[in-house]
């Protein structure tokens, strides 16, 4: 996987626990040198909602953050929405998983999955 060398102004930033958590999860899924791609594709409750995944491909339309040796991909689009965007993790039962702070988000569901802005 190629890594885009462009000086680029962080668009998310990752606590410390989430990059923990996707490196446990490329590791234990061996997934080799897969990056975290984040997006945001319409649908959800509140009109947007943030996609996770792994990807090994990276195109034209993407911008690629290093956070300590894990790659992570946003394509153009979703840096509009993501701008300024904290991805945390969290093992708590209750409440726990993968959660967005995004300051562009005017509207929330309950979930946290969704958005609007």
């Amino acid at each position: 996987m190629e890594t885009n060398t462009k000086n680029e102004t962080q668009v998310i930033q990752l606590t410390p626990e989430a990059i923990e958590e996707v490196k446990g999860m490329i590791q234990r899924k061996e997934l080799g040198n897969a990056a975290l791609r984040l997006s945001v594709d319409g649908g959800g409750c509140s009109g947007l909602s943030y996609k996770l995944h792994f990807d090994t491909e990276i195109t034209q339309h993407d911008d690629v953050f290093d956070f300590d040796g894990l790659s992570v991909i946003v394509d153009k689009k979703s840096a509009v929405y993501l701008s300024g965007t904290t991805l945390d993790f969290s093992k708590a039962l209750v409440g726990g998983g993968f959660k967005f702070h995004n300051p562009n988000a005017k509207q929330s569901c309950g979930c946290g999955e969704s958005f609007s802005t």
